[in-house]
Order: C-alpha cells, then sequence, then structure tokens
C-alpha cells in the first residue's frame, strides 16, 4: 500500500464560523483571520494506492458551480485534483474507487462535473465506484433546512443514475469493519448523520483521515467544535472519545481541512489533548 495526499484547491470561510464559540482572540493564534474574517481551508484528499485499486478518499469542492457560487468561498492557490494527480503519475480515469466521508459539498462535489456538451452531469471518475452508507445517503438526499444548502442534487442524483453507487454496511453502532476497501471506518454523528472517518494502517502507523471531526491543527481543543455541526453536543462527545484514544494508540491525524498542516500527533496535557508535533507528509512517510 502506498498513501498520496491530493490537493484539491484551498478555499477561504468565516473564522467565526469555523470556531463556534470560541472567541476570535482566542482562536486567531492558530488560524489567523484576514480583514473580512475569513480564515484559510484547505480541501486536501488522500489517495490509496492497494494492489490494483486506487482509492480516492472525498474529492473537493469540484469545479461546476457558478462563478456566484464559489464568489463565497474566496478560492485561493494554484492547487487542483488533476494537477495533483499527474504529479504523482495518476489520471483521474485511474481511480477505481472513490470514497466520500460526507457528501457536503466540499467533500463531493469534485466527483461530479459537467458532461461534454455542458447539457448535464456525469461522474468526474468514470471508472470509479462512489462509496457512502444508506443513513448518511438518505440523511443527504431528504435534508433538513439546516444542512439543505450543504447537500446539492448536483452532486448527489448523478451518482446515483450513473449505477456507480455504493453503500458500505455498518456492522456495530460506530464502526464500519471494511473489508471492502481495506481500511477501518468510524461513523460519528454530531457534524451530520454517519460521516465516515477512514482509519488505515500505513508502515507501523495508524493514519486517521479527519474529514470534519476535527477540521485544522486549531480545533484540537475539545470545545473548538465547528459552528456547522448539526449536533454539537454528541460532536463533544464524540470528540473526547476520539481524542483519547489517539493519544493512547498514537494516532496520526491527516487533516483534510488545514491548508497548511498535514499531519500531526497528539500528547495529554493538564489541560488535555493537545499537539505534540505537526508532519508534512513526506517527513513523516518517505
Amino acid at each position: 500500500m502506498t498513501l498520496y495526499p491530493i490537493e484539491t484547491g484551498n478555499f477561504k470561510l468565516d473564522g467565526g464560523a469555523m470556531f463556534g464559540v470560541v472567541p476570535k482572540t482566542i482562536w486567531q493564534r492558530t488560524n489567523p483571520a484576514d480583514a473580512h474574517n475569513l480564515i484559510d481551508i484547505g480541501a486536501r484528499s488522500l489517495l490509496i494506492e492497494d494492489g490494483n485499486r486506487l482509492i480516492l478518499i472525498d474529492t473537493g469542492m469540484g469545479n461546476k458551480q457558478s462563478d456566484k457560487f464559489f464568489g463565497y468561498y474566496h478560492r485561493w492557490g494554484e492547487d487542483n485534483m488533476d494537477k495533483s494527480l499527474q504529479k504523482f503519475g495518476f489520471h483521474r480515469d485511474d481511480i477505481t474507487d472513490v470514497f466520500m466521508t460526507h457528501l457536503h459539498f466540499d467533500h463531493c462535489g469534485g466527483s461530479i462535473q459537467w458532461n461534454k456538451d455542458r447539457t448535464g452531469y456525469e461522474p468526474a471518475f468514470k471508472n470509479a465506484l462512489f462509496w457512502t452508507n444508506k443513513d448518511h445517503w438518505k440523511w443527504a438526499t431528504e435534508p433538513n433546512a439546516r444542512e439543505k444548502a450543504s447537500f446539492l442534487k448536483e452532486n448527489l442524483l448523478p451518482m446515483e443514475e450513473s449505477g456507480q453507487l455504493r453503500f458500505l454496511e455498518r456492522n456495530g453502532q460506530h464502526f464500519i469493519k471494511n473489508t471492502e476497501l481495506g481500511f477501518d471506518v468510524l461513523c460519528v454523528d454530531g457534524h451530520t448523520d454517519k460521516q465516515m472517518i477512514p482509519h488505515i494502517h500505513y508502515k507501523g502507523k495508524t493514519l486517521v483521515y479527519m474529514a470534519d471531526l476535527l477540521p485544522t491543527v486549531g480545533h484540537i481543543p475539545l470545545p473548538y467544535v465547528i459552528g456547522y455541526d448539526t449536533r454539537p453536543l454528541i460532536t463533544l462527545e464524540e470528540k473526547a472519545r476520539f481524542l483519547e484514544q489517539a493519544v493512547d494508540k498514537e494516532y496520526v491525524l491527516f487533516f483534510e481541512h488545514d491548508a497548511h498542516n498535514e499531519l500531526c500527533t497528539l500528547q495529554n496535557t493538564e489541560k488535555g489533548a493537545r499537539l505534540k508535533a505537526v508532519f508534512s507528509f513526506d517527513e513523516l512517510f518517505n
């Protein structure tokens, strides 16, 4: 097995929304805001090469939305999916599986693209299966009013119509023992219902793809919960359990949304779990 960090493009979000009840005077120490109160956000996917399978975890926003839509998110930098795949010698047509932690547009928008004539939509990875779970699919396709703007029909329905959509089955309350794709999955409900957090055993370590359970290094302290979470008190419980395990089992955390930090480890302190060390992917694994 070989892993590759894939940069799909950076954007910005309101710092207050990303840190909930935490005051700006505190969160800006780790995530400095610009004059418009916006902070840097990444959209980092993870590519798993395992035998004859090439599995991509999350796909970023994609590029099919309108200029008005993207204007809300202030994209910046030169990274994109195709350039990042090419860096490692791959093309999107090589991807065999796309695993989506959840179906908010910034995690799955890149899974679907305009067709050649721009008359409709098609899978952006024509040879891949698209993986989610039944509970989250129902949650996303029958959205509540709070999340409706994050679950976009143009990202979801074409997956089903293509015949490439597949569901992982839960075999426990919190975990999916994922023999299909070769890594285990923690299901969490605080951010959105049945978000899936991959746990990948790699080079003697357990690498955890954090998605929106822990978006950036600045979100490590337990009360630092993003304002977008639908059930923040459940997030607190889930995050507390995870942080304890992450310290005890020496997990390596892989950040999807931290534009400036790829990986970190944690340690216990008198204030609870805190940052131990930050690494680039190459520093730790190459």
